[in-house]
């Protein structure tokens, strides 16, 4: 459809969340423009995990999730093996995604999105320097000297977002005192469909399979707490062998035969939950709106239903309608805030559970998790539930496939 009828989309930021909300966007009609103020694309990190939503938005949007990622079935377990959950999602659920999710590399997500958009969408080297609303458009400013004007403004600039901050002010970021260390190795045959997610009284050591670009392998990470005021430790892979010491042969080989470049470490930071994300005609999704910690899984995955949430809200409006506009913007954030918040206050509030308890109530709580089904129905039969609910939301349609590229 033409410019008058479906109206210009601005996005900031080339991440999962920004390329969804483009490909979204572009699916229903809307011409888009993706900015990002880096030179090329690389993905923020090494290891990825995907619940079955994200996967059918990223299908229904147009990008090829033939042969994405390895599935499995994720099971939480103690350090040495003894099963504490099943994460247990419908037959149905499993035949189509097989299990509860699936392991990739992050740059496999990200080059799949890169390929389904259409030429001239992505501008690269783009670095926003100001926002002007002027009620019927929005003004685009950057670095290099170019303007753009925009009907929407959609900010998925990440944890650190310059649109965030125009519209909300400076706000503080969550240090949760943790960090990971992630590694990825490739197999040369199918690994066992299980994913498993293990902890001593200190540390969670886990792993699930991978498949990256028709080769086979496996992810795994360390979790602890740490001092942010320390340096980080000068060898990735000593410091993985000494945490997983105690854990089962399994996770202890995968780290051992890890290459040195597959690994990577970051700290484990987020937000509170945001009351309001949309001011006028610019709105924010993905770690803009709500950063999540990876004790969830769903960072990623959140920040592409935000990306076809809002595309959904914005199709069902006239550009041209300021009250329309806010409106929906103030609908897809309505419809959006109580998931985000669920996950992201959960990942936060488990990673202190099982890092940051007391030292005396350490043994108490993990005699809770071995001798009841406390960690099942929180996390076993809750979790899933809540991933049914946003699977539900999507439409069931068939794949979008473009036909010419967007002007």
């Amino acid at each position: 459809m033409s410019k008058a009828i479906k109206g210009t989309i601005a996005i900031v930021g080339a991440g999962p969340g920004g390329m969804a909300a483009a490909l979204a966007a572009i699916r229903l009609g809307f011409q888009v423009v993706l900015f990002e103020r880096a030179a090329e694309i690389k993905a923020a990190g090494n290891i990825l995990n995907l619940w079955p939503p994200p996967q059918k938005i990223l299908k229904l949007i147009g990008v090829d999730t033939d042969d994405l990622g390895a599935p499995c079935q994720t099971f939480f377990e103690r350090y040495d093996g003894k099963q504490r959950a099943e994460v247990v999602l419908p037959d149905a659920v499993v035949r189509e995604y097989g299990g509860g999710f699936i392991g990739l590399l992050r740059w496999g997500l990200y080059k799949r999105m890169l390929d389904a958009l259409p030429p001239g969408v992505l501008r690269l080297g783009h670095n926003l320097t100001s926002i002007h609303d002027e009620g019927r458009q929005v003004r685009l400013k950057f670095a290099n000297g170019q303007e753009f004007v925009a009907d929407i403004l959609v900010g998925a600039d990440g944890i650190n977002s310059f649109v965030r901050k125009q519209l909300w002010g400076e706000e503080p970021i969550r240090h949760q005192r943790l960090h990971l260390v992630g590694g990825y190795l490739f197999l040369n045959s199918a690994p066992e469909g299980k994913g498993v997610i293990a902890h001593n009284r200190t540390t969670q050591v886990s792993y699930t399979p991978i498949r990256h670009e028709g080769k086979w392998g496996y992810e795994w990470w360390v979790l602890e707490a740490c001092d942010p005021n320390q340096p980080p430790p000068a060898d990735l892979l000593a410091f993985s062998r000494e945490r997983a010491a105690g854990f089962t042969r399994k996770v202890r080989e995968l780290i051992d035969a890890t290459p040195v470049a597959h690994l990577q470490r970051w700290e484990i930071r987020d937000r509170p939950p945001l009351k309001q994300w949309s001011k006028g005609r610019v709105t924010l999704v993905g770690d803009a709106a709500h950063p999540t910690s990876p004790y969830a899984a769903y960072g990623a995955g959140m920040s592409i239903e935000d990306g076809y949430f809002l595309a959904r809200e914005l199709d069902a409006v006239s550009l041209d309608d300021t009250a329309a506009v806010r409106g929906a913007l103030q609908r897809f954030e309505d419809r959006r805030k109580p998931h985000t918040a669920q996950v992201s206050q959960g990942a936060f509030h488990t990673g202190r559970m099982f890092h940051h308890m007391p030292k005396l109530l350490r043994p108490l709580r993990d005699w809770v998790f071995d001798n009841t089904p406390l960690l099942q129905k929180f996390v076993g039969d809750a979790m899933p539930g809540h991933i049914l609910s946003q699977l539900a939301e999507i439409e069931d349609a068939p794949p979008f496939r473009r036909i010419k590229a967007v002007p």
